[in-house]
């Protein structure tokens, strides 16, 4: 089923007091919400117990939880060591998400740097057929691994360079940052053509099986010529995408997707209105 959440706590979270990732999944699970992604963005540097100190707080509340992987991570890196560091970081977020008791990990595919983009993007298909390897040595072959779209003209991550990416392997799935894509593309994003011709296209070159729970991250984003700037709210009326076009296109289309809301400060609200669009429409 398709499922709605925040990523990581809200302002009202922590101006109600609670400041525990473990009390993180009785709150979603309060708001009526079923999922919920933690980020280590800035390092995996949670210790084993924690980890399952928290999983076992999520299954209680039966609230899913995946993870993104560090920010910094870049497979286009010309520095093979670096490069190599990328894949340690997914590999490291790989593991705890076991121990969290999740089986998805978002991660940001690569820069394009001062690289030609199709000599980054080979790159990084290349450094992804090593993490691949990565993968299948470490055992975790059980988690779905997702790139994600991303939504500054700089960084790699279009539709369809993530679509060619999933295409490495079975473990790898994509990750649609909506807005992303919107911001990436000016404001692509408005009605339900809009949505149906980007997900119908994955669709018919990744399979209705790897999209039928794609991962999904939505948010409203300010974005300059250079795509996106900074996360918004669903008050703000400038910026977009609108969820209710992308609600219609996934029950048209048959799909179920796990969506993360990255609004600024109320996540947890406005995947709340996310749920409330879905379902009563």
């Amino acid at each position: 089923m398709i499922k709605f959440g925040p990523s990581g706590n809200s302002d009202a979270f922590h101006a109600m007091g609670f400041e525990k990732t473990e009390d993180s999944a009785k709150w979603v699970k309060n708001m009526g919400l079923d999922c919920f992604e933690y980020s280590f963005g800035r390092g995996v540097n949670m210790s084993d117990e924690k980890a399952l100190k928290i999983g076992e707080a999520f299954f209680e509340c039966g609230v899913e939880i995946s993870v993104h992987a560090p920010y910094y991570i870049n497979f286009a890196n010309p520095d093979e060591e670096m490069a190599e560091k990328s894949v340690g970081y997914v590999i490291n977020s790989a593991k705890k998400v076991k121990l969290l008791g999740g089986k998805r990990v978002v991660f940001h595919p690569a820069s394009q740097g001062k690289a030609e983009r199709s000599v980054a993007n080979a790159l990084t298909k290349e450094r992804l057929n090593k993490l691949c390897d990565a993968i299948y040595r470490e055992g975790l072959e059980d988690v779905m691994f997702c790139p994600e779209t991303m939504g500054k003209l700089g960084q790699i991550g279009t539709i369809e360079e993530i679509t060619d990416f999933c295409k490495t392997d079975k473990v790898f799935y994509p990750c649609v940052d909506f807005g992303h894509v919107n911001a990436r593309e000016q404001g692509s994003l408005k009605t339900e053509e809009d949505y149906f011709l980007r997900l119908n296209y994955m669709i018919s070159e990744l399979g209705a099986d790897k999209m039928k729970n794609f991962h999904a991250h939505f948010s409203k984003i300010e974005y300059s010529a250079k795509g996106e700037v900074k996360h918004l709210t669903f008050d703000d009326e400038i910026y977009g995408p609108e969820f209710e076009p992308l609600s219609a296109t996934l029950k048209k289309l048959e799909l179920e997707p796990y969506i993360v809301c990255e609004s600024a400060g109320t996540q947890d609200r406005d995947a709340l209105k996310m749920r409330k669009i879905y379902y009563n429409n």
